[in-house]
């Protein structure tokens, strides 16, 4: 990857929004430049964003280590989703050693600050009792704050609160409704959920209709689990799908290693 353009803090102070935003939406290794630049001189907002740029790789190489280090200059000036990405580097164990504990500690902040990231990743840990004591009650009034945002993966998880019975009485009709919502946000748990409780209700069109959205945004592990239950599905439609994908993925797999030959 290229290095760096150098760019002078004279040239930060002279740019105009326009054509910032015209800089950064641009060729990543120029919008780079300009937000390490903005990090370098105590911007924190850009602190948080080259953070996101060295985890991600975006237009510079990536970097755990240093991701790390400007999450943690914007988190402690109280930069939401800086702490957010604090927790995340603490509960998979980028650029330092894993701690859920730790990880809880910066959710907990960014859940208070009204990010709502923070909300659904500290939820996320008081269900599930990762790196604190469980506490489903307190996690569902999380989710419950973060879906009044928009949140789709907080949808999806109080969907599930209300299929399994925590904490409220199971009732399948809110369940549906909440993963509708959440597969309407573009959460593929929630497409594949909403899916699955339309299936049973029989509607199979629709079921396959969002089934076949599903591995447009999930991840491996996830399309490897919704192809065992499709496999495992007593409905032929869904097995077809399960094959087809399973198609497609060794497609895409081998394109890749001839890419690299």
């Amino acid at each position: 990857m290229e290095p760096l353009t150098q760019v002078t803090l004279k040239a930060l102070a002279s740019v105009s929004p326009e054509k910032l935003a015209a800089i950064l939406s641009g060729p990543p290794t120029q919008a780079a430049a300009w937000v390490a630049a903005a990090a370098h001189n105590g911007i924190v907002e850009a602190q948080a964003v080259y953070g996101q740029y060295l985890l991600d790789g975006h237009g510079v190489e990536r970097n755990v280590d240093e991701a790390l280090t400007w999450f943690k200059h914007a988190a402690r000036r109280d930069h939401p989703m800086a702490m957010n990405m604090l927790g995340r580097c603490y509960e998979h164990g980028w650029g330092t050693t894993a701690c859920a504990p730790v990880a809880v500690y910066w959710y907990r902040l960014a859940a208070r600050s009204g990010l709502d990231w923070g909300m659904y990743n500290y939820a996320s840990a008081l269900a599930l009792g990762h790196g604190i004591e469980c506490d489903r009650a307190q996690a569902l009034q999380w989710f419950q704050r973060a879906a009044e945002l928009g949140h789709a993966k907080s949808l999806n998880f109080i969907g599930s609160f209300y299929e399994d019975g925590w904490e409220v009485d199971a009732d399948t009709d809110i369940a549906l409704d909440f993963y509708h919502r959440a597969a309407q946000g573009g959460d593929f748990r929630g497409q594949f959920n909403y899916a699955r409780l339309m299936a049973e209700r029989g509607d199979i069109d629709t079921a396959l209709h969002w089934l076949r959205r599903v591995p447009q945004t999930a991840t491996t592990a996830f399309i490897a689990k919704m192809q065992r239950w499709l496999a495992a599905s007593p409905v032929s439609v869904f097995r077809a799908l399960g094959n087809d994908m399973s198609i497609d993925i060794h497609a895409h797999t081998h394109a890749i290693r001839e890419s690299r030959t």
